[in-house]
């Protein structure tokens, strides 16, 4: 399936492609320009023999000191059709750089893609609603970059609205 995939890409999006590099993996991976995600993905989606109709994971990896461009988000694709079949790309992005949304192909990215922005601060261009997910809304920073601090920016601000907010709502019951 390597093959096919890598054929595809070099046939009809070859500047979409950003570099080419074998990374130690049991998964075929690609690297690809954030501008050609959406599209690339579009094409292999419907694309006949590879049909990688499943979006099985979104996620980001923060490379801080180790590589450059400083993260790298993550899509992990299958195809319905062959199960066995399981394809990585990969986004290359500097810290204040977007990535456009893929919610247009699959439906199921609108959660991931908040999660990676909640936790990393990557934007999806075109996001409907790119707000945060998990942390709470005013949570400062984003707890899986590698800059992070460990003992966190000193979250007591959260535990006082919490508490000033579930005053303000018993009150008002």
């Amino acid at each position: 399936m390597k093959e096919t995939i890598q054929s595809f890409l070099k046939d009809k999006f070859p500047h979409f492609i950003s570099k080419e590099e074998e990374i130690l993996t049991n998964l075929p991976t690609f690297f690809l320009k954030p501008e050609g995600i959406a599209t690339v993905l579009s094409a292999l989606k419907t694309a006949p023999g590879i049909e990688l109709n499943y979006l099985n994971d979104l996620t980001a990896i923060d490379w801080l000191g180790k590589k450059t461009p400083r993260f790298e988000v993550c899509y992990l694709l299958r195809s319905g059709n062959k199960s066995s079949t399981r394809v990585q790309f990969r986004v290359a992005l500097e810290e204040d750089e977007q990535v456009p949304s893929i919610i247009s192909i699959f439906k199921g990215a609108n959660w991931p893609e908040r999660e990676v922005y909640d936790l990393f601060g990557i934007r999806f261009a075109g996001h409907p609603r790119m707000d945060r997910l998990i942390m709470p809304d005013n949570f400062q920073g984003h707890p899986l970059r590698k800059d992070y601090p460990l003992e966190g920016f000193g979250q007591d601000y959260l535990v006082e609205d919490l508490l000033t907010i579930h005053l303000k709502e018993d009150m008002e019951a």
